[in-house]
């Protein structure tokens, strides 16, 4: 049976069932048995109150028998022999309830051995006007009497003794039974645990899709057999995640076209830009060479602008997400210093280096572009003459790497607002191309798709500077 199949609510109800159920089952069998012991508790101490009772007052009636039986053969008065009929009727009366009370053949045997006791005596009592009975010889009969009574109270009491000791094994039974039954909650639990995974597992794996499509990888298609509800998800995610990979590889081929459309016309005006600039078609008078500086510095900027729509493209390209491999950050690293070396001379910068060779499993490309862009923006703010630390180090499964200027740093309410889109602070005073506002976003979005996070850390007071710390998950095996 496929249980994954079923709908969320058949799973909860099933689940509840399996879980409730015996719980319920336990409760009421647990219930009749402590009811069934109150009842026998009850039932042993009334039985028990009854028969210590009936034992004194038959007790006390055989008393009074050998009181008024002693006396009536002394004095010979009627009215004392109708007393001591009346005592033994009451003895008949106490017996007959003890039998009716419980049924015990040693009791019963003692009963009947009582009552042929007394018949003896009432005929030896009847026979006393023509029979001489000596008081010895009555209070005789009495003695064998109170010893047989004797005998019905041990036995009472042993009677009481046994039904105190069925009361307390049963007891016991029913404290066995409790814990026993304790034993269904791991099974309860184990249940419940394994209905808590068959709903959740297909929403974990619903979830690692979502993430995909939140990392830009619409080239999976989501597939997951489940739950009606779930599959009900996975078909509109399905439909939304093809038409994003539509609107992106649109996006995508429109942002390389008119890229690539602007920087054939950029080339040639770029060109004829640095020919007149550098006097290479004639000498050109001050307002001719103010607008020809002007003219260049837009071609650059309009570069700049291309170089980072691009690069932006990038991110928008999940194809490029697939194309992982171990890289050696180090040598990537001083790979992209190198590549801004002239700008590095230009400001006549000290880049230090503190890195060990360690490796990271990323798209070289992207990261390239992420290392690029903080090295730019920390020359770009660093003042003439300045220095750019670098350092790399691995601590608690992360790669940190942190890129440090000594430029004006960023003010505090407008540190947040740096990964904002076409977002630009204020522009050093020796820069002449101004930025897109883009470099930053490109490096948050490009660092989430590789699992990677980034800080911001700034001084504006002397010393003033700017750290950008990145981290990186650990890339080594």
């Amino acid at each position: 049976m496929r249980f994954e199949t079923f709908s969320i609510k058949t799973l909860t109800l099933l689940g509840f069932s399996l879980v409730a159920l015996p719980l319920i089952a336990a409760l009421i069998y647990s219930a009749a048995q402590v009811d069934q012991l109150a009842k026998q508790g009850e039932n042993a101490v009334f039985d028990s109150a009854q028969l210590l009772t009936l034992s004194r007052v038959l007790s006390d009636n055989l008393n009074q028998m050998e009181r008024y039986a002693s006396q009536y053969v002394i004095l010979s008065e009627q009215d004392l022999l109708g007393h001591y009929l009346s005592q033994e009727q009451q003895v008949l009366t106490v017996l007959n309830a003890q039998s009716n009370l419980y049924q015990d053949s040693q009791l019963l045997i003692l009963k009947d051995e009582l009552l042929h006791k007394l018949i003896v005596v009432q005929l030896l009592i009847a026979k006393h006007n023509s029979i001489a009975l000596s008081l010895e010889s009555l209070q005789s009969h009495f003695r064998n009497l109170v010893q047989i009574n004797r005998n019905i109270s041990i036995r009472i009491n042993e009677l009481v003794s046994l039904q105190a000791q069925q009361v307390k094994e049963s007891a016991v039974d029913v404290r066995k039974t409790l814990l026993n039954s304790l034993f269904i909650i791991p099974v309860i639990l184990c249940v419940a645990l394994f209905f808590i995974v068959l709903i959740t597992k297909p929403l974990k794996k619903l979830t690692t899709k979502i993430q995909g499509l939140e990392q830009g990888d619409f080239d999976k298609e989501i597939v997951l057999q489940s739950s009606p509800e779930i599959n009900e998800i996975v078909y509109a995610l399905e439909l939304m995640r093809t038409r994003l990979h539509a609107l992106e590889l649109q996006k995508s081929s429109f942002i390389r076209h008119i890229s690539h459309e602007l920087k054939t016309p950029l080339a040639a005006i770029r060109e004829g830009a640095e020919l007149l600039y550098d006097h290479s078609v004639g000498q050109l008078n001050d307002d001719q060479q103010e607008i020809s500086h002007i003219i260049r510095s837009s071609v650059n900027r309009l570069q700049r602008l291309i170089e980072d729509l691009l690069n932006f493209n990038i991110i928008l390209d999940s194809t490029s997400l697939q194309d992982c491999q171990q890289i050696d950050i180090s040598k990537l690293i001083r790979a992209v210093t190198s590549e801004n070396s002239l700008a590095i001379k230009r400001k006549k910068l000290q880049v230090t280096y503190s890195a060990s060779e360690l490796e990271v499993r990323c798209n070289e490309k992207q990261l390239s572009v992420v290392i690029d862009n903080i090295l730019s923006n920390a020359i770009k703010y660093s003042p003439i003459g300045g220095k750019i630390s670098i350092d790399i180090r691995k601590a608690n499964k992360q790669l940190i790497l942190t890129i440090a200027d000594q430029g004006t740093g960023i003010a505090e309410e407008h540190v947040k607002q740096i990964f904002d889109a076409f977002y630009q602070g204020k522009a050093p005073q020796d820069n002449q191309i101004k930025g897109s506002g883009l470099g930053l976003t490109i490096v948050k979005e490009l660092l989430m798709r590789i699992n990677g996070s980034i800080k911001v850390i700034s001084q504006t007071q002397a010393p003033s500077g700017t750290c950008i710390e990145i981290n990186l998950p650990d890339g080594n095996r």
